[in-house]
């Protein structure tokens, strides 16, 4: 099979498209054809060695296909399902085997490009909007990087739960797909100062939550914008990763929660991991939830789609098709 492997961490260069054995599954396992593999920036941590793992190294979190065969054992899935995957490294590949507790089925109504889009990113959207700090009408929220595949799915349902939005984006191209997306102010922060138009935009009385991906360049700026026993859900580091600081912060900007979210505790047992899901996929079905595919590459034009993503040149998901 044709594959991307990381032999040494580094730039986008580091990925090297090329041939290795076709994987066959164990007991628990199932051989899936990669119709669609998203591109996120845990990808870029692992390229980079921000987030070690054993080398060398296929990428790829999430994907969508075909299973192919099963392992022994397997009674949920068969050969001629159509299956969706998160938190499977190996999906920047033409096979990947997936243990069958991580796969979930994938709704005839919905593509493999839109099952795969709402996986990682579309999981974190829900877990963020509904159990990290439940929204509900009368809440504000802030969301940093709202037209990219995370933000734009978490603009979607916060607007569907009732909650004002305030976004921030860098263009004003991005800033029509976030108030199209249910952002009720948008903030361009390449032209405006993030905390001090939110604190405007709210009177001086602050949000109830702010839903940070960017990390270190909006951390401290937005504790500041936060109401008395308000919340920072701090779930990404694309501008890098937040210096370490005293409690004493939190308390000093109003009594603060602060949490570090990550999928795996939200998504424990292939029946949570289903729900969440089964939930996405329904909204796409009906409608009301749209995904956003910003760039659509080759497998073997993964360290294009690195860059993009890297150089903040791109909206909405990110997919290789091999």
């Amino acid at each position: 099979m044709k594959a991307i492997q990381i032999q040494s961490v580094g730039g986008p260069e580091a990925l090297s498209y090329i041939d290795l054995p076709d994987p066959v599954p164990g007991p628990g396992q199932a051989l899936i054809r990669v119709e669609s593999a998203g591109v996120n920036f845990i990808d870029v941590y692992h390229r980079t060695g921000l987030y070690k793992l054993p080398l060398p190294l296929v990428p790829g979190s999430e994907g969508a296909g075909t299973v192919l065969a099963v392992g022994a054992g397997v009674a949920d899935v068969r050969a001629g399902d159509r299956v969706a995957w998160a938190d499977v490294t190996g999906s920047y590949a033409e096979l990947i085997v997936a243990p069958v507790d991580r796969l979930v089925p994938v709704n005839p109504t919905v593509s493999s490009a839109d099952a795969a889009a709402l996986m990682l990113q579309g999981i974190t959207a829900h877990y963020l909007a509904t159990s990290t700090f439940p929204l509900a009408p009368g809440h504000i929220c802030l969301i940093h990087a709202a037209a990219g595949g995370t933000g734009l799915l978490l603009c979607q349902i916060a607007a569907r739960r009732g909650a004002r939005i305030i976004a921030t984006v860098s263009t004003a191209a991005k800033a029509a797909l976030a108030r199209a997306a249910g952002a009720s102010e948008v903030i361009l922060y390449s032209e405006r100062d993030f905390a001090a138009e939110t604190r405007r935009l709210t009177g001086g009385a602050g949000v109830d939550v702010v839903y940070d991906s960017v990390g270190k360049t909006t951390f401290e700026a937005g504790l500041g914008v936060l109401k008395p026993r308000g919340m920072m859900v701090l779930f990404g580091q694309s501008s890098g990763v937040v210096p370490p600081f005293s409690p004493s912060l939190l308390a000093q900007h109003g009594s603060l929660y602060m949490t570090r979210p990550r999928m795996g505790d939200y998504v424990r047992g292939r029946a949570a991991l289903v729900d969440r899901v089964t939930d996405l996929q329904s909204w796409v079905a009906s409608g009301w939830l749209k995904t956003s595919i910003g760039g659509t590459w080759p497998l073997a034009d993964a360290a294009r789609a690195h860059q993009s993503l890297e150089g903040r040149a791109t909206t909405g998901k990110l997919l290789l098709t091999p």
